[in-house]
Parts: structure tokens; sequence; C-alpha cells
């Protein structure tokens, strides 16, 4: 949409590596929050605790979680620092993190190499479509018109594009959704799907 006296509505959607990687160390830590988020496919999986080390990790890996799919909504008050072996994939607060890093540092390798995949595999998939990502969100949003009777509100949303193990969407952050790969690959299920996300928003 375009000119200043109608409204604007920016959706972005990725498969950022980041946000992956978050994914992939809270799988590979056995932490269950978010618990309505699915698993990612094809990493691995551990056992989760119920003891007071579990739920500290838990605590700065949700903490974490946040800085990763909204940074600028969720500003750190101290210094952040890159974690090492996620080259520039993780960062973390210096200062309140010292578990969560040192139980990070053996997944960095496996972690980084899935997140890169799955990112590049996204990429690959969504050049080959190319206008489609928009017509998608634009359809949805023109069916949103339809339906109310007015022209949608200004609003944006992020989208990621994540290997999950079930079909669906999900919130993860005020203004950033989770879509299934296989879902937003299937055009017929993700437009109803898309749909309430919209109807929130618009």
């Amino acid at each position: 949409m375009s000119g200043a006296e109608r409204p604007e509505w920016v959706v972005r959607e990725d498969a950022s590596a980041t946000v992956i990687v978050a994914l992939f160390v809270r799988q590979a830590l056995g932490i269950r929050a978010p618990e309505e988020l699915p698993h990612l496919r094809g990493a691995p999986s551990a056992q989760p605790e119920d003891d007071d080390d579990a739920r500290l990790l838990e605590r700065q890996w949700l903490a974490y979680w946040a800085m990763a799919v909204e940074p600028q909504a969720h500003p750190s008050p101290v210094p952040l620092d890159l974690v090492d072996g996620f080259e520039t994939l993780a960062v973390l607060p210096v200062d309140g993190f010292d578990e969560l890093r040192a139980a990070m540092a053996p997944l960095a390798e496996a972690a980084v190499a899935f997140a890169r995949r799955a990112s590049d595999r996204y990429a690959l998939q969504a050049r080959s479509g190319s206008a489609s990502s928009y017509r998608a969100y634009a359809s949805a949003i023109a069916e949103h018109e339809r339906r109310v009777g007015r022209r949608a509100h200004s609003f944006e949303l992020n989208v990621q594009v994540l290997p999950l193990t079930q079909r669906g969407v999900w919130w993860i952050g005020s203004l950033t959704i989770a879509v299934t790969d296989g879902l937003r690959g299937d055009v017929a299920a993700f437009d109803p799907a898309i749909q309430p996300i919209i109807a929130e928003l618009a």
C-alpha cells in the first residue's frame, strides 16, 4: 500500500538463523518453555529436568529467547557479548547468564550448522517463489478488509518460517509469529491459518 492518507502494513518474513539457534539450544537443553511451541525437526532433544538448575537455565533462556526474537523490544541493561563458537548467531548479557553460556558451549558447532542449513533452505525456497510472499499476505489482508467492511489498520508483522515438528502458527513476540515451513509452503492451508493473525492486527 502507498500514499500518506492510506494505512500501511509491513510483513517481514524470514527464517532467522539466530532464532533457530535459540530453539536448538532450548531443545538440546531440555527446556520446556514456551510449552506451546513445538520442537525443531531433526534437532537433538534432551529430557526436561525439574530442579533448581533447570529452572535457572529456563529463566536465562527465556530472556535470551526474547532478545533473539525481538532484540529492539528487549534491550539488555548490561552490555552483550557473543557466545563463543556461535559465530554472530548468539549473544548474551555479560552478567547474569554464566550458567546458560556454559551449557550452550558444547552445542555451538551443531547448533550453527543446523541453523545455517535451515535458513539457507528457506532462502532458496523464498527465491524460487519470487513475489509469492507478498501475495500471500496481501490476499489475507484483502479478505479481512472484505469481511470487516473497512481498510486494514496499519500494522507490522514479523514472520519466522521454521522447521517445526507440528504444523501451525504461534505468537513468539509482540509483533512476531512462528509458522511451520510446511504450512507456509501450502498455499491452500496457509491463507486460513494466517487470517486470525491478520484479524488481530488489522
